[in-house]
């Protein structure tokens, strides 16, 4: 069974996500975007052996204590999807500007693409490519545990902002139809920001994706 627990981290109250194998307690972390000393004592708590890096995208709150993690505990790297190099090489820009402890630099073990899996002890998950946030966002789906781990794509009662560069409204809503429904109404995501919840009830109660 996928199992997961949700901390947020930096100013912008990002939720960073423990995702764990409960028969092989190997754990990943999705968006390690700061306040690494919470999150590493998170997972002591937890009991769990954390062994990979997955990125949604590399806005500065995702992304940017991905490069100190993976430094100090020799950890891989996956993710995101290419199309996010650029706002990669510019994480030291972004913590400047938004007031962020300076990042450091990294390169990604491993590109994602549209079709790719993760696995993790005993659990795989599927990924999508879900550009419009940004170019290069993926999403992270357990079919078997009906979650879904979507960054900024997706929140209860919105949607993620495409007023950044190579932002694209209509991909956002592409992503979100064409990707992110198929999954089922049943599924519970876990966004980026803000409360968890379902497919099912923001296809019919989010202004930005309702009746889609």
């Amino acid at each position: 069974m996928l199992r997961y627990q949700t901390v947020p981290v930096t100013p912008f109250q990002q939720n960073c996500s423990i995702v764990w194998c409960d028969a092989t307690k190997k754990a990943a972390i999705i968006d390690p975007g700061g306040d690494l000393d919470r999150l590493l004592a998170a997972i002591d708590k937890l009991g769990v052996s954390l062994e990979q890096i997955w990125l949604t995208h590399a806005h500065i709150d995702h992304a940017g204590g991905t490069g100190e993690l993976a430094r100090k505990l020799a950890l891989p790297i996956v993710g995101p999807h290419p199309g996010d190099q650029f706002w990669i090489d510019g994480l030291a820009q972004q913590s400047r500007m938004f007031g962020f402890p300076p990042a450091e630099p990294f390169v990604p073990t491993r590109w994602l693409a549209d079709g790719d899996s993760v696995t993790l002890g005993e659990e795989t998950l599927s990924v999508r490519h879900c550009p419009g946030h940004t170019p290069g966002h993926v999403v992270f789906h357990s079919a078997s545990a009906q979650r879904a781990f979507v960054g900024d794509v997706l929140f209860a009662g919105s949607i993620g902002r495409t007023d950044f560069p190579q932002g694209n409204h209509q991909q956002l809503i592409d992503s979100i139809t064409q990707r992110l429904w198929p999954m089922g109404d049943a599924t519970v995501f876990i966004p980026g920001h803000g409360p968890e919840s379902s497919f099912g009830r923001e296809r019919r109660s989010n202004p930005y994706v309702k009746n889609t």
